[in-house]
């Protein structure tokens, strides 16, 4: 019985020292992302930092970028390789454990021909046997779309309404307007559409009365990007604006003139018509009593 229990306490005490055993050969390390967000142009192909702190070989340890979800990952490096099974559909051959720096702790991955679906959280985990710790980074997806295209579409409150177009923007941009001296102009309306894949499109107009800058651009500002696409300078004629001259003013008072003499002239022969008829009728009253009296002498 007492040879029992000594045996029993031995193997507990083996596994207490096999445990701790692995705590000490684990390494222990702090996995290190960007400490800002990393931004990528859609279409184009972007890596995404990681590593390990202080700097140590992560060849034989647990190396899994994911979003969400833990088993359904991005990439995942096991046993020294990489496995596929539970990937993420959208991410099929797509994604890369850069393995030229993992001796040094470097596990940065590389995804291809970004999409907007791409844009999120991303984490990055990596564990050596029962130690494990983890990174997170944000990827900001940007597209630059088409030059702007700048339009007249007709008069508008006095002025000229130009408006400036262009597609194809992820996120949805600013629209600057500009004088010759690059001065901000103010816009008047602003319509945005979402296109097929997700990019937008962008339809701004801006009222331009003679007396107000008649040169001037166009400009669209990615933020993510801090960049812009601008339009060359527009120069809008005078012979673009509407014009009232002397020659039509006293053209259109003369007319104004004409229509009232014509409108007074047949309200006198109207009003001369009813005197008349009613002179008529009298002569023909006094005429009949006349001839009745006659009758009766």
């Amino acid at each position: 019985m007492t040879e029992h229990c000594n045996r029993g306490t031995d193997n507990v005490i083996y596994l207490f020292y096999l445990f701790c055993t692995l705590v000490h050969f684990t390494a222990r390390f702090t996995v290190i992302g960007p400490d800002h967000s990393v931004t990528a142009i859609m279409g184009e192909d972007i890596i995404l930092p990681c590593h390990l702190s202080p700097k140590m070989s992560a060849e034989n340890m647990e190396v899994r970028w994911f979003r969400s979800e833990f088993t359904s990952f991005v990439h995942l490096y096991q046993h020294g390789k990489d496995e596929y099974g539970q990937q993420m559909p959208e991410y099929h051959g797509r994604t890369e454990l850069l393995k030229a720096g993992i001796v040094d702790g470097n596990v940065a991955l590389g995804i291809v021909n970004i999409r907007l679906s791409d844009e999120g959280q991303y984490r990055c985990f990596v564990q050596d046997g029962v130690f494990h710790e983890e990174a997170v980074l944000e990827l900001k997806v940007a597209a630059s779309g088409s030059a702007p295209r700048i339009s007249v579409e007709g008069h508008q409150d006095g002025g000229i309404r130009v408006v400036c177009r262009s597609a194809g923007w992820y996120p949805e941009p600013e629209v600057l307007w500009r004088n010759l001296k690059g001065q901000p102009l103010s816009s008047s309306t602003e319509t945005k559409s979402e296109e097929e894949h997700g990019l937008f499109e962008i339809k701004n107009s801006i009222i331009i009365t003679e007396k107000s800058n008649k040169n001037l651009s166009c400009a669209i500002r990615n933020t993510h990007l801090n960049q812009e696409k601008e339009s060359i300078i527009f120069y809008i004629s005078d012979s673009f604006f509407p014009r009232v001259s002397p020659w039509m003013v006293g053209w259109s008072v003369t007319l104004v003139i004409l229509l009232v003499f014509i409108g007074l002239t047949l309200f006198l022969f109207k009003l001369k018509g009813k005197h008349l008829s009613t002179i008529s009728k009298l002569q023909t009253e006094l005429e009949w009593r006349r001839s009745l009296g006659d009758a009766g002498n």
